[in-house]
């Protein structure tokens, strides 16, 4: 079976766990996916599965010929690769049940929201210069960007003001705390990337939950310590009966104070 599904994110709520803790939750809801081509080894040199979701308005000829050798009625929005086990056929359709359950993890890949325009301080969280010292106009200023005479230039990739978000993210580790069979919904704890309305990538993740038990809270506060229990009858019985020298033992020394010899 296939590792993923294309999504569409719909908002943001709030749960309660079996905890009766609020837990933030992302509602998702799966568009029907089809098989569009299927990667081997032998032809394409790796193995993988091409699924496709929605409809496109405007589509492309080419895009037009693959819908039409697949035996699909409508020409896929977006198409994307995922991983498979299993045999699968080209324009099968795949649901939500049999690829997701209940408390996995899962993966989700997608394009986050674009800010526009952001300097060093809202973009990489810079601290900004000293605020006083005649320095009026070097609070939210990156600072000194180059490294003196060596190596004489400014090194590749340093973090600057420009163009914050629009790129691709990924979430990991995201468990999914409901699978609605009927609405084709997921709600999977935590939050993803991109806006209301965009597509998005989930796949099952390489992540595996932690080993820890989570603790459990009582349903009555204990208030204090714990209360001693009572020695048993056993016990004291066996304190009292203390054991009777015989003839061939020597009575313990008695201790001498302390400065006599």
């Amino acid at each position: 079976m296939i590792k993923g599904l294309i999504g569409e994110k719909v908002e943001m709520n709030q749960i309660f766990d079996h905890h009766n803790r609020v837990v933030p939750v992302t509602k998702i809801r799966v568009a029907p996916t089809y098989v569009v081509a299927v990667k081997s080894p032998e032809k394409d040199g790796y193995k993988a599965v091409q699924i496709g979701a929605g409809a496109a308005k405007k589509a492309k000829r080419p895009q037009v010929g693959v819908a039409k050798k697949t035996g699909l009625k409508t020409v896929p929005k977006v198409t994307r690769e995922v991983e498979f086990d299993g045999d699968l056929k080209v324009g099968e359709e795949i649901k939500l049940e049999q690829v997701f359950r209940k408390g996995q993890l899962v993966d989700v890949s997608g394009i986050s929201k674009g800010k526009g325009f952001a300097g060093v301080v809202k973009r990489w969280g810079f601290a900004g210069g000293p605020r006083t010292h005649g320095q009026s106009d070097r609070e939210r200023a990156p600072g000194s960007i180059g490294a003196t005479t060596t190596p004489g230039r400014v090194y590749k990739g340093l973090k600057m003001a420009g163009h914050m978000g629009n790129k691709q993210v990924t979430n990991q580790g995201l468990e999914i705390m409901e699978v609605d069979k009927e609405a084709s919904e997921l709600l999977v704890r935590g939050s993803v990337p991109g806006a209301r309305g965009s597509l998005i990538l989930i796949q099952k993740s390489k992540k595996k939950k932690k080993a820890y038990h989570e603790p459990e809270i009582p349903e009555i506060p204990v208030v204090g310590g714990a209360k001693e229990e009572e020695p048993s009858e056993e016990t004291k019985t066996q304190a009292t009966e203390a054991p009777e020298l015989g003839s061939g033992q020597e009575k313990p020394p008695e201790a001498t104070p302390e400065g006599e010899s």
